[in-house]
């Protein structure tokens, strides 16, 4: 099958959208299917407000259509509702093409964090983007539930995997100080509510991986607290090895691939218990969901990794990919051709 991926989330971003996509268009590639991916980096960008690092296309419009003109593709797939997915939108829209869609980020949260925006005007601009694809891709059961419940009548589920290569237990003294070592890795940004997390004052020692506009507001606020900045590769699963709880106090993901990693290391998830925890943990057995993060903190300590470990494994991007293209053909007619 040739596929047109559009997203406007692209390396070198690290997120868990992009490595979802990327991992799907490998195994896709591996088992035959030609995966064209149109993103930001083939076009003229700017920086993203608030997120610096993210690169938005620049008056793209025409460059996209003449792409997916070029390509032929048998399916197109619009990973996400920025510039060049509205541009892909408005190509399919035109020529009577059907096209799927995802849902990776709960965007009228996050703008409800940063400005007095109903969620309920972002949900209708949300619905409206997807509401023409024969197939809305989600991550969880639940988040089904609630795209449902705003309205959203072609949500289908598209699982997720992990590197159980990458992350896998390793040495806990590649992290220093007393223990128990309570850990977050992920942006640091308001929408991961991470101060909930560092105001517990836990005892042992706490860590923040990762980087966003948050973090020196974080340091300054939090000098006891162990910041690392930005880590990947090998050191990146060294590092959530070396933990002996992994702390997720967003309550705002549609999945938080970063837990599944986490177990994966044979490092237990405390959690609150709302959508993505609620479908990504097994509570009592991989980590702890509890609407007190303290209480989640002690439970999943007392944890076996071993059960992390093997209920890792059980997410592999092979399936990942076989749901996602199984999404794709065969390919209804468009549910609607109207913008």
């Amino acid at each position: 099958m040739n596929i047109a991926l559009v997203t406007d989330a692209w390396e070198p971003q690290v997120n868990g959208v992009v490595t979802t996509l990327s991992r799907v268009t490998d195994q896709l590639r591996e088992r035959g299917d030609q995966v064209e991916v149109i993103h930001p980096g083939l076009f003229r960008s700017m920086p993203c407000p608030g997120y610096p690092e993210i690169r938005l296309a620049v008056m793209a419009g025409s460059a996209v259509h003449r792409l997916l003109d070029a390509l032929q593709a048998d399916a197109v797939h619009i990973a996400t509702e920025g510039p060049l997915g509205l541009s892909a939108r408005r190509w399919c829209l035109r020529r009577g093409r059907p096209f799927t869609t995802a849902y990776h980020t709960q965007f009228p949260r996050y703008l409800r964090l940063r400005a007095p925006v109903p969620e309920g005007w972002t949900y209708a601009w949300l619905r409206r983007f997807h509401r023409p694809a024969t197939r809305c891709m989600v991550a969880t059961p639940a988040m089904q539930d609630e795209l449902r419940r705003r309205g959203f009548d072609n949500v289908v589920h598209w699982s997720r995997g992990v590197d159980t290569a990458l992350f896998r237990p390793g040495d806990k003294g590649f992290l220093s100080g007393p223990r128990p070592i309570s850990l977050y890795l992920g942006r640091v940004a308001v929408e991961k509510n991470i101060q909930a997390f560092l105001d517990l004052g836990l005892p042992g020692t706490s860590y923040v991986v990762g980087d966003g506009p948050d973090l020196q507001q974080l340091r300054q606020r939090y000098p006891q607290v162990r910041f690392t900045g930005f880590r990947q590769g090998g050191e990146l699963a060294r590092t959530l090895a070396a933990a002996d709880v992994f702390v997720f106090p967003s309550r705002t993901d549609t999945f938080g691939l970063v837990m599944l990693e986490a177990m994966a290391c044979g490092v237990p998830v405390a959690a609150y218990p709302v959508t993505g925890p609620l479908d990504v943990v097994v509570d009592g057995v991989t980590g702890v969901l509890d609407q007190d993060l303290r209480v989640a903190v002690e439970g999943a300590l007392r944890l076996d990794p071993r059960a992390c470990v093997e209920h890792a494994r059980k997410h592999t991007w092979e399936e990942s990919a076989r749901q996602f293209r199984g999404h794709l053909e065969p390919l209804p007619e468009p549910r609607a051709l109207a913008g």
